[in-house]
């Protein structure tokens, strides 16, 4: 009896070992087969994006931007055929000072505004009205806070805004563009 009760504890642990290899020991067949299985399909979904996916979604852009360009010429060759000639008759407003909103009147702006215009008799028309141009660009640029007037993308902004408030206030006079030749943030 003895004997087989040695046995017995004999057997016991080996039978441990192996259970606790099986739960929680590393499996190198994972990172034998796992881990090249894994660097293959990563290989596979970049080619297919590469060479699939990306020729599509640029042929895609590339149809876009043809017929954007059409329609951009298109409109090219109707403005050519009313042949504006721009720079021809320009308006300027010299040295306007204008405090940004939420200032306090400590910061300033100091500009300089050339208008372009169709026409002499535009250009004639802002001579006259000089007071009530000076005005809507004051509370155009007025209304802005430091960081918009700061920022030379957001000028484009300034500029549709300033043709689009002095189209309101005359709608007879046709502003083809804004300049500005001058503008100083203190």
């Amino acid at each position: 009896m003895e004997e087989t009760k040695e046995e017995k504890t004999v057997t016991q642990p080996e039978e441990k070992k192996a259970e606790e290899k099986a739960k929680g020991g590393f499996n190198v067949k994972v990172l034998l087969f796992g881990l090249p299985i894994f660097i293959i399909q990563l290989v596979a979904v970049y080619f297919v994006t590469a060479n699939i996916l990306l020729p599509k979604i640029q042929s895609h852009s590339a149809a876009a931007e043809t017929k954007d360009s059409a329609n951009v010429d298109q409109k090219k060759s109707e403005d050519s055929s009313k042949h504006t000639v721009f720079g021809k008759f320009v308006y300027v407003v010299e040295d306007l000072i204008i405090n940004p909103a939420g200032t306090d009147g400590k910061r300033l702006l100091l500009s300089s505004i050339g208008f372009d215009l169709s026409s002499e008799h535009n250009q004639q028309t802002l001579k006259e009205k000089e007071v009530i141009v000076k005005d809507a660009v004051i509370s155009v640029l007025g209304s802005k806070n430091m960081s918009q007037l700061g920022d030379a993308v957001y000028r484009d902004t300034l500029r549709m805004q300033i043709t689009q408030k002095l189209g309101h206030l005359m709608p007879d006079v046709k502003i083809n563009n804004v300049y500005f030749s001058k503008y100083i943030l203190q």
